[in-house]
């Protein structure tokens, strides 16, 4: 069953402190514009910005199939570790339960692919609140991608009175 989704973008924050997580996702057709930049992140690798795939565990691939961007420089194996372990594993699993909670329908999981770009503060040191905090905000990043929200009323009506966290 071919998907109809050509390319639909979600974004999420949760937690607190060094162990915080900011996804910024893809999901779209293997054929379409994601599926080139799924194809693109996993055979363009650099130094400190290993793209790597979800999965629940060795063997065991997440689908749809998720490439996770590092969109912090990976400096050394404490960093890395946590990308491939607790980021990881929290990635695999929201995406899983995405599929099976019926947000991603099961019917397209081989006919999708999503680009996850993963934030892990290089102060982190809680691995159980990577994990959870990585496994929330991918699981709201998929949920507001599959509902294309917020609506752009959503937004002018907000954008005068947000404020964002960082912005000082």
């Amino acid at each position: 069953m071919a998907s109809d989704i050509v390319m639909n973008i979600g974004e999420a924050l949760a937690g607190e402190g060094n162990e915080i997580a900011h996804i910024d996702l893809l999901i779209g057709s293997k054929t379409g514009p994601v599926g080139t930049a799924f194809a693109t992140a996993l055979v363009n690798q650099s130094a400190g910005h290993s793209n790597l795939l979800a999965v629940l565990t060795p063997n065991l691939i997440a689908k749809p199939a998720t490439v996770m961007i590092t969109k912090v420089t990976i400096k050394g194996m404490k960093q890395a570790v946590q990308m491939f372990g607790p980021a990881q594993y929290g990635v695999a699993k929201a995406v899983a339960d995405c599929v099976a909670d019926g947000t991603i329908p099961a019917a397209q999981a081989d006919d999708l692919v999503i680009v996850c770009g993963v934030f892990i503060h290089p102060a982190a040191e809680d691995a159980k609140k990577i994990l959870a905090y990585n496994y929330e905000a991918t699981k709201l990043s998929i949920q507001r991608a599959m509902k294309n929200s917020p609506t752009p009323a959503e937004i002018t009506a907000q954008k005068d009175t947000v404020k964002h966290p960082f912005a000082g």
